[in-house]
């Protein structure tokens, strides 16, 4: 299979590397050095005491190295339209395209580019942190879920051939028939204390301790809960919140990418995290006045850097 993987950051190195054993893979993204660095070093990924070396293409977006099978989008949500539109030369009538970027609602995006029966979703529970351009830390390695967003008999067989394919490269796959609920079941977390970890500036076990942390997520949850069950899918508030509370105990000191994007006054994927349930949620006539306090808070904070914050002391 040829395989696309557009966004060579943690994710899409330790996707792009593995699976490159098994597949014809080629690296997309848009920093000049970046990819040279993976060219003339390839892909080194470190689990526990074990490093492993993987020979990867990678090229920059814009190059047509042809049609591909399968690309797959680790890019910031936000750069999905303008990442497909620069390599919209590897896009054929037969390509599918799977997203496994945080958040929801990317099928808007996707459908601009194929064919809807050819969108794939999906999640990850596998996990990744880049030490540089061309080396990464593999820790989670939970279950890769994918779906169609449009269910058909055609898709069924390209989905199994992909989970064979992603299980012979190391990654455990799920193909689901409900892949929304799964990529709710996600942004349970992500819309919660992902966020408010994110805006309190906190490790994410800072928000099961605080009571007055937890206060605040819980009412997150709980909106996502109305909004996700106006979906038509089927989530327990009580069960989602003590669900949350193991998970955060569990991983006390886990800092999540819009704690990073925050910390470091980047741009941050909020819009399709919590952003998605507020989107969902007027669609479906709903209030959801914590997700979208949380929305407006998360972009009050990326317009700060360390100069403005100097000058507030002052």
């Amino acid at each position: 299979m040829k395989i696309a993987v557009i966004g060579p950051g943690s994710m899409g190195l330790l996707y792009g590397a593995k699976l490159s054993k098994c597949a014809d893979v080629t690296l997309f993204g848009n920093n000049r050095d970046h990819i040279r660095e993976i060219n003339e070093n390839g892909v080194t990924m470190k689990r526990e005491d074990s490093e492993n070396h993987y020979d990867v293409k990678a090229v920059l977006n814009g190059q047509d190295t042809g049609i591909y099978d399968l690309i797959i989008l680790f890019t910031k949500a936000y750069l999905t339209e303008t990442a497909l539109t620069e390599n919209q030369t590897i896009i054929g009538p037969d390509t599918y395209l799977l997203t496994l970027q945080n958040g929801a609602g990317h099928e808007t995006v996707l459908k601009q580019f194929v064919d809807e029966k050819r969108v794939l979703l999906g999640t990850t529970a596998q996990g990744s942190s880049r030490e540089n351009a061309h080396v990464i830390v593999n820790s989670g390695l939970g279950d890769t879920s994918i779906g169609a967003f449009v269910p058909c008999d055609e898709n069924s067989v390209f989905l199994q051939s992909i989970k064979n394919l992603f299980e012979n490269a190391g990654f455990p796959c799920v193909i689901s028939d409900n892949i929304r609920q799964m990529i709710w079941n996600k942004l349970m977390i992500n819309a919660s204390s992902s966020v408010l970890s994110g805006v309190l500036q906190v490790k994410q076990g800072y928000i099961a301790e605080n009571p007055d942390a937890f206060e605040m997520c819980k009412s997150l949850i709980s909106d996502i809960c109305t909004v996700a069950n106006a979906e038509g899918m089927c989530f327990d508030t009580d069960e989602q919140i003590n669900r949350l509370y193991t998970h955060l105990k569990n991983a006390p000191d886990g800092l999540t990418s819009i704690y990073a994007d925050l910390k470091n006054g980047r741009k941050t994927e909020v819009d399709y995290i919590s952003g998605a349930v507020v989107n969902a949620a007027i669609k479906n006539n709903i209030k959801v006045p914590s997700q979208a306090m949380i929305v407006h808070m998360v972009h009050a904070m990326e317009g700060l850097n360390d100069n403005t914050r100097k000058e507030d002391l002052l």
